[in-house]
């Protein structure tokens, strides 16, 4: 691990911990795509709207996990750079095991209130049924789902990051094939749909146990270490709550701008779910880089390796910009086509390859937003992950959404996350210098050599 992390060449080990976690993110936008398709294809409308209604417990549960997958993998990499391999141990145990619990924990509260709950989500009664069948089988396999995340993150510190893609590449293919299967042989409806993603989280966690008990060192099943003094939870809590945070700020955003353009047309609304979905894809890759170095970031902190830790950042951000740049690019210039392929109606196509360019055009910017973000994550900075969290598309976003819908109208919505993603990287940069002040570290290295 020393020799990986502290000393072999950095475009090397970039590349070995970040490809295999930008793979696994395709592999899931993919099967999420093939979802949609699979759902549609049936033509029942109110099955579609129920699994759309009951989707939203995805996202909490994915947050839930977060707490303890970046929480645990933030501090366990900064441990590794320290050589505190016991407490490593204990740790990811804790993390692990506290997972399992509170996912169990979850199925019996969210089962004692699935009414409310899917009440609040938007169940109504042409809808309730396909919902609640949906929303049982995501309730009933939290646990699956929150545990699939966990280990995927804690392994990876432990430069298990292809293993970490195997296990969840075969428990998405598992889940693409099952969905069709239940949906138009077995006819299982939106239990089906639920059931088949859930028995691809199984084998993705059954995947990853085995990788533990394998592979690993230092991520440990034991449940005799599970437990860890008041600081270590602080640590783990702190950075994870900002993480998972992130997760709900995306929804919040997305509900904030669909309200916005919805008195401008259903023909609008249409044109921003494409360019979102386009936007997506491009935003996985970005995201998979920055994530995928994170335990590389937290490694050389702890190490106290300063000078290399600068050329980390350095190349990160190099990384992120050059793939928007091109990547980002080449979308502006084929924006029509590439929105005529979802919808090829005049309307929709032009306001999906404006609204594609509004978006798109700060995409190296955002790549920078996400370095600065795993890096505050890597460190523990606490409150600089936790502003980047609620910044970007939540508190910087709502009022400049409504400050530009006030004075520009429709072009002002559609421009409003380009200024956010200005505003919000301006404020990283400020963090990001005073948090770390790696010229200073820096400089004081040069003269304890000397």
């Amino acid at each position: 691990m020393d020799e990986l992390f502290a000393k072999a060449p950095i475009k090397q080990v970039y590349f070995k911990l970040s490809l295999p976690v930008v793979l696994g993110m395709i592999t899931t936008m993919i099967y999420n795509l093939a979802d949609t398709m699979f759902v549609a294809k049936t033509g029942d409308t109110n099955l579609v709207a129920g699994i759309t209604i009951g989707a939203p417990l995805f996202t909490f549960l994915i947050a839930v996990a977060d707490i303890f997958g970046l929480g645990g993998s933030s501090v366990i990499s900064r441990l590794f750079g320290e050589k505190n391999y016991e407490l490593s141990k204990r740790i990811s145990s804790f993390c692990l095991y506290g997972g399992m619990i509170t996912g169990l924990f979850l199925t019996v509260i969210l089962l004692i209130f699935e009414h409310p709950i899917l009440t609040v989500l938007g169940a109504k009664a042409a809808t309730y049924s396909d919902a609640a069948d949906f929303y049982r089988a995501l309730s009933i396999g939290a646990v699956f789902i929150i545990l699939s995340l966990i280990p995927q993150n804690l392994i990876r510190t432990e430069r298990l990051a292809v293993e970490a893609m195997i296990a969840t590449m075969t428990g998405t293919i598992l889940a693409i094939i099952l969905d069709p299967i239940f949906l138009f042989v077995l006819k299982w409806g939106a239990t089906g749909v639920g059931i088949a993603n859930i028995l691809g989280y199984v084998v993705t966690d059954l995947i990853l146990v085995i990788m533990i008990l394998q592979k690993a060192r230092f991520i440990t099943l034991d449940p005799k270490l599970i437990k860890i003094n008041a600081e270590s939870i602080k640590e783990v809590v702190a950075i994870g709550i900002p993480g998972s945070i992130t997760n709900f700020a995306q929804s919040f955003g997305m509900a904030l701008l669909n309200s916005s353009l919805a008195i401008y047309g259903a023909d609008k609304v249409a044109a921003m779910g494409i360019t979102q979905k386009i936007y997506g894809i491009v935003i996985l890759v970005i995201v998979g880089f920055a994530f995928g170095a994170q335990p590389l970031l937290g490694y050389n902190y702890g190490a106290q390796n300063w000078r290399r830790l600068r050329d980390i950042l350095r190349f990160d951000i190099l990384v992120q910009v050059v793939y928007a740049v091109i990547v980002g690019g080449l979308l502006i210039v084929f924006a029509r086509p590439v929105t005529a392929l979802f919808m090829n109606q005049p309307d929709i196509v032009s306001a999906g390859s404006y609204m594609l360019l509004a978006t798109i055009v700060t995409t190296p910017v955002v790549g920078i937003v996400l370095v600065y973000t795993t890096v505050f994550q890597s460190v523990g900075n606490a409150w600089g992950a936790f502003i980047m969290a609620i910044a970007r598309q939540g508190v910087i976003y709502f009022v400049v959404l409504e400050l530009m819908k006030m004075t520009l109208g429709y072009h002002g919505i559609v421009w409003s996350q380009a200024i956010s993603d200005i505003l919000t990287c301006v404020i990283g940069f400020f963090i990001y210098e005073k948090a770390l002040d790696l010229k200073d570290k820096i400089g004081s290295e040069k003269i304890k050599s000397k």
